[in-house]
């Protein structure tokens, strides 16, 4: 059951927000259009052809209301309707030309403002602001609608230190490996850290939504032949194809820096990973028993030749 401070604290979040942004005010942004009004208009400008029903779903508005914001469209000709080509009784909406210029400058403002909100944060509290924000919709159940933005990049200062803490974390609490392969991990990121060649070996940072979610490493083993390393998809991010762009950007490197092989060693009980490796054309060439994190594992080797 929410606690009356933590029920405080996101009513003065909301207060905070909607003054910031100038939600309050009359017209949004300087605009003649309420709130309600410039979010029918964004959905129209963003969607082929979508249905009253389908807005009022997105929305979230009462039938009623969004009704009358649609008539009152359609008598300032913003709005045009045409029957469905499947359904003669559902009607298709649209913005007709001057619907979009009367929301072209709502939209320019609307992406000015936020300009003007994250330039004076820098590029760090801008992240984090970002970040926090997906949070939020993430918890509140909004991502699922909107669907969600992945992005692999190179490390930044702070992400090693992740990258070890979160395999511990993980891997601990899923399969009981403890303080040994965490120490592993920590040796195999300091080695990477302290020596590799830029030119042959990499390592990438996937982000879901602007958060940390994953991690993969490429080393060399020799001059023909890369091992991959650290695979890591945090649980929360499972299902959303970041595993597989990870492995993908790390092959792509591999053919780029002329490797002939790519190698992998894995244990045969974590399957989704395993599950990746064969999608991305690797194939298992050995399989050994192996007691370093636990009793019955069996460690497997993989390979891909490129």
């Amino acid at each position: 059951m929410p606690t009356a401070d933590r029920i405080a604290a996101v009513r003065r979040f909301n207060r905070f927000y909607t003054r910031r942004l100038g939600i309050l005010e009359e017209g949004l942004l300087g605009s003649p259009f309420s709130l309600a009004e410039a979010r029918v208009l964004y959905e129209l400008a963003h969607r082929e052809s979508p249905t009253a029903a389908l807005l009022g779903t997105l929305l979230g508005l009462d039938r009623g209301y969004l009704s009358r914001i649609l008539a009152g469209f359609r008598r300032r000709g913003f709005v045009a309707r045409q029957p469905s080509p499947r359904d003669r009784r559902r009607e298709l909406l649209r913005l007709t030309a001057a619907g979009r210029r009367a929301f072209a400058p709502l939209d320019l403002k609307a992406r000015a403002q936020v300009r003007d909100l994250l330039a004076p944060l820098g590029e760090t509290r801008e992240r984090r602001l970002v970040t926090s924000m997906g949070a939020i919709e993430r918890v509140l159940g909004g991502v699922a609608a909107e669907g969600r933005t992945l992005r692999v990049r190179a490390p930044r200062p702070g992400d090693m230190g992740w990258v070890i803490e979160r395999h511990g974390a993980i891997y601990d609490q899923e399969w009981g490996w403890g303080e040994t392969f965490e120490a592993l991990v920590a040796e195999i990121v300091t080695r990477f850290m302290q020596h590799h060649d830029p030119a042959r070996e990499r390592a990438w940072i996937a982000e879901l939504d602007g958060e940390r979610v994953g991690s993969i490493f490429l080393v060399a083993k020799s001059k023909t032949v890369a091992k991959l390393r650290l695979l890591l998809v945090e649980p929360s991010a499972r299902g959303h194809g970041v595993g597989q762009r990870l492995v993908a950007e790390c092959v792509r490197f591999a053919r780029r820096a002329r490797y002939e092989r790519v190698v992998l060693w894995t244990q045969s009980i974590l399957d989704p990973a395993r599950h990746i490796y064969e999608k991305s054309g690797f194939r298992l060439v050995g399989q050994e028993p192996n007691r370093e994190f636990g009793k019955g594992l069996v460690s497997e080797t993989w390979e891909l030749d490129l």
